[in-house]
């Protein structure tokens, strides 16, 4: 809510909105340990990842055509750090379901996991206001990039909290 104000003064202005600059949740936060389901129903504590090694997180729905634009990126960043950083996709709970999920993923897989947000609490807890809103995660723990939108440059991203 505290960006809608902000996004109606840019847009009136004219001026494209900046990808990647500290939306949803504030950069240099501690990144929030919640706990969302696999697709299997099973608890998943996202704390098993966080503050142990990078993370990057996407809050992504199977009816979102943005994320499926971004979806070449998180693809290519994960073929080169996917052995030294987790990539996780939360499915977010409007509009579809484990099952849903599941029926999505068979015809067009993902190469990292995708758990399921029931509750609505990962959305919450990460401020995640659209889907396609990828939050990266050093492996302190903290919030180094969020950002929405098809044209994040998720590489640039991890470059500056990963070593090759």
């Amino acid at each position: 809510m505290r960006y809608l104000w902000l996004a109606g003064l840019v847009l009136a202005a004219g001026i494209a909105p900046l990808q990647g600059q500290d939306v949803g949740l504030a950069v240099g936060t501690k990144a929030p340990v919640v706990a969302v389901v696999d697709l299997d129903g099973k608890l998943v504590d996202l704390g098993q990842y966080i503050g142990r090694q990078p993370v990057v997180l996407e809050f992504w729905a199977t009816w979102c055509p943005v994320c499926k634009a971004l979806e070449p990126s998180l693809k290519a960043a994960h073929a080169r750090w996917g052995r030294t950083v987790r990539f996780v996709a939360i499915g977010v709970g409007v509009n579809q379901s484990p099952a849903s999920i599941k029926r999505h993923l068979a015809q067009h897989p993902m190469p990292f996991p995708v758990l399921f947000d029931a509750s609505g609490a990962a959305v919450r807890a990460y401020e995640a206001p659209t889907t396609s809103y990828i939050v990266v995660v050093n492996k302190a723990g903290t919030v180094t990039y969020t950002g929405t939108g098809d044209e994040q440059d998720i590489a640039a991203a991890l470059r500056k909290i990963t070593v090759d």
